[in-house]
């Protein structure tokens, strides 16, 4: 969606890349203070997280 690789998120969030590698490939759950630094970058790059309501959880990208 962002084109980001997973160093780019890594230093967006300021967390360890293998943190980002370990959550993507479902090694192991990030540690809630990572897992707010993940979603604060994404969500300060647009990124938009979609309650579940009825129709499934989403994301989408900020218009404008």
């Amino acid at each position: 969606m962002m084109g980001w690789s997973q160093g780019d998120l890594a230093g967006a969030a300021n967390v360890a890349r293998q943190t980002v590698v370990d959550f993507e490939r479902g090694a192991r759950t990030p540690y809630p203070n990572n897992l707010a630094a993940i979603r604060a970058a994404l969500e300060a790059a647009g990124v938009e997280f979609i309650a579940e309501n009825g129709g499934g959880a989403g994301v989408r990208l900020r218009k404008g």
